[in-house]
């Protein structure tokens, strides 16, 4: 494995140091989990954005109801 040294502010540490999983999770284990959490490996598919899409288009046109709408609309208490 290379190695490579980087300054950090020691608030920053702390930071990092409060996020491990465990007590003896080194800094390059912390590191990788944190970037693979941010890795998407399911992009949204064509249906999932067209689905999103004419979600917005509903709000936008005001085609949606409040949570309180609906339980009115239905009898819900």
């Amino acid at each position: 494995m290379e190695t490579t040294t980087i300054q950090i502010r020691k608030v920053l540490k702390k930071k990092l140091e409060n996020l491990k999983a465990y007590p003896n999770e080194t800094m390059d284990q912390l590191i990788e989990r944190l970037a693979d959490s941010k890795i998407d490996y399911e992009p949204l598919s064509e249906e999932d954005i067209k689905g999103i899409e004419k979600g917005l288009a509903d709000i936008k046109a005001g085609r949606i109801y409040t949570l309180d709408q609906v339980k009115k609309k239905y009898g819900i208490k």
